[in-house]
C-alpha cells in the first residue's frame, strides 16, 4: 500500500455532549488550509477563535482552530482540528469549504490507516481503535484500551525476539554441515524451543480471552425438548422473550438475546430441541441448533438428574476448544440442592430454571469463562489474531517434530520464518494490501 501524499478531512464528530461538532484535516495542505480559514499563521497546538468563511466571505460559523504540526501528531502528518456548533447543515459547509481549499473527504479508516503507515501505531493498536468505538461492555472497552496502548503489541514482540533468537542458533548450525557435533542435537536449542512453545500457549490462551471481551461470549442452549431451555434463557435475561409451554418443539428457530453481567457481554442463542423428527420445519431448527454448537464459546446442556448421562450424547460433535457446561435443571422438583462440580467431561452445576436456585453460580461461571477479573493487563484480540497464534503454533509443533526425527536443520528453519511472518501479521511486519484495505474499511469515518 502506498502512501498517500494528498490532504484529507473528514467530520469526526457531528454533535458531542455539548453540541460540538468536530472536524479534522490531515496531509501536507494542512498548513495553507488553516492560513487561509485563520487569516493567519496558527501557532501549534493553540487553541485560536476563529471565524470560519466560504469562498465569498460570508460566515459559516465561529469556533476553535488547533494546528499540530507533523510529526507530533495522531496520523504522523499535519491535521487541523476545527471545533464549531454541532449542526450537521454547518459541519456539512465547513467540510465543503475545507475541500475546496485542497483536502477530499476520507475513507472510512483513513486517519488510523495513515498513523500505521507513518509508524505512530502497529497494527494491532490501529484496530483497537476500531474495537474501543464499537465496544458492547465496559470490560471490552477496557481490553481495546490496552491494546490501543500496546499490551498486546509488546507480547508480540517478546515472543517476536525469542523465536528470531531460536531461528539465528538453528540457521548458525545449518553453516557447520561437515563438523562431526551435531549442532541440532544442542540442548540449548531443545530448551529454547520449549520456552517458546510455553510463552505462545500462554499467549494464545490470553489472545483467545481478548477476543471474547472484545466479541462477547457467545453461548448456545442446547438439549432435549422440554428440558428447560427457554425457561433457562428467560430466567438469564429476566424477560419472557422466549415462549415456554409443555409442548416438546415449541422452540423451531435460534432465539438470540444479548445481555451484559457485570460490564460482559454475552449473546445467548436459545435452540430448537434435539431430537429426530418428521416434522420438516422443526427439522430444520434442529440442523441451525447443530450449527450453533460448532459457532459457540460455551455450550450449555440443559437437561435433568433422570436424563443427564444419555443426554451428554449431544455434546458428541462439539469441538474440543468449546467449553461445556451441563445443567441439571428441575432441582425444585427433585429437591436437589445446589451445587457445582468439576468432572473430566464437563462443569456440572445443579439449578432450577424455575425458582432461579444455582443461577448466580452460571453467572458467575460464565462471567469467568468470558474474561471477568482477568486484570488490568487484559487485551482485546481480534479473531485473525488467534488464528495467527494458532499457525505459528503449528509451525513451531513442526519444527520439534523435525528435530526429534530428521534433523533436518533447513525444514525447521523454514518453519521458523514461516512463523515469525504469521507472527508478524499480527502488527503488521508482514501484510498485504488487502488485508489492511479489509481492515480499514470496517473503520468509521473520521477515524
Amino acid at each position: 500500500m502506498t502512501h498517500p501524499n494528498d490532504t484529507i478531512a473528514a467530520i469526526a464528530s457531528a454533535a458531542g455532549a455539548a453540541g460540538v461538532g468536530v472536524l479534522r484535516v490531515s496531509g501536507p495542505n494542512v498548513p495553507a488550509i488553516a492560513n487561509q480559514l485563520l487569516g493567519r499563521e496558527p501557532q501549534p497546538r493553540h487553541a485560536h477563535m476563529s471565524a470560519f468563511r466560504n469562498a465569498k466571505g460570508q460566515l459559516i460559523d465561529r469556533g476553535l482552530l488547533l494546528h499540530f504540526p507533523a510529526p507530533a501528531s495522531y496520523t504522523g502528518e499535519h491535521v487541523l482540528e476545527l471545533q464549531g456548533h454541532g449542526s450537521q447543515v454547518l459541519l456539512d459547509a465547513l467540510l465543503h469549504r475545507v475541500c475546496e481549499l485542497g483536502a477530499r473527504l476520507a475513507r472510512p479508516g483513513e486517519f488510523t490507516e495513515r498513523a500505521f503507515l507513518n509508524g505512530k501505531l502497529d497494527l494491532a493498536q490501529a484496530e483497537a481503535v476500531a474495537d474501543l468505538i464499537a465496544a458492547r461492555s465496559q470490560a471490552g472497552a477496557r481490553a481495546a484500551l490496552q491494546s490501543m496502548e500496546g499490551v498486546f503489541s509488546r507480547k508480540v514482540d517478546v515472543l517476536l525476539h525469542a523465536l528470531i533468537a531460536l531461528r539465528v542458533h538453528i540457521e548458525a548450525a545449518i553453516d557447520f554441515p561437515e563438523e562431526e557435533i551435531d549442532f541440532l542435537a544442542d540442548p540449548a536449542i531443545t530448551a529454547q524451543l520449549h520456552a517458546l512453545r510455553a510463552q505462545l500457549a500462554d499467549l494464545l490462551r490470553e489472545a483467545k480471552r481478548g477476543l471474547r471481551l472484545n466479541d462477547g461470549l457467545r453461548v448456545a442452549i442446547v438439549g432435549r425438548p422440554n428440558a428447560g431451555k427457554s425457561s433457562l434463557l428467560n430466567a438469564l435475561s429476566g424477560s419472557e422473550r422466549a415462549i415456554v409451554t409443555d409442548i416438546a418443539g415449541t422452540t423451531r428457530d435460534v432465539l438470540r438475546e444479548s445481555l451484559q453481567l457485570d460490564g460482559i457481554a454475552l449473546e445467548l442463542a436459545d435452540t430448537a430441541g434435539l431430537r429426530e423428527t418428521d416434522d420438516p420445519i422443526e427439522r430444520e431448527g434442529v440442523r441451525r441448533a447443530h450449527g450453533e454448537l460448532t459457532r459457540a464459546d460455551v455450550v450449555l446442556l440443559v437437561t435433568d438428574i433422570e436424563h443427564a448421562q444419555r443426554d451428554m450424547a449431544l455434546l458428541a460433535n462439539v469441538p474440543s476448544t468449546v467449553e461445556r457446561l451441563v445443567l441439571i435443571n428441575k432441582i425444585d422438583i427433585d429437591a436437589t440442592p445446589e451445587h457445582a462440580e468439576r468432572r473430566s467431561d464437563a462443569m456440572w452445576l445443579w439449578i432450577s430454571a424455575k425458582t432461579g436456585t444455582g443461577l448466580d453460580a452460571l453467572r458467575n461461571t460464565l462471567k469467568q469463562l468470558a474474561g471477568a477479573g482477568s486484570g488490568e493487563g487484559a487485551f482485546s484480540a481480534r479473531r485473525r489474531h488467534v488464528v495467527a497464534l494458532q499457525q505459528v503454533a503449528i509451525h513451531l509443533d513442526r519444527t520439534a517434530e523435525i528435530l526429534d526425527t530428521s534433523r533436518a536443520g533447513e525444514l525447521a528453519a523454514e518453519e521458523l520464518r514461516q512463523a515469525q511472518q504469521s507472527l508478524g501479521e499480527i502488527t503488521g511486519t508482514y501484510s498485504s494490501d488487502d488485508l489492511l484495505g479489509a481492515i480499514f474499511s470496517s473503520f468509521c469515518i473520521g477515524k
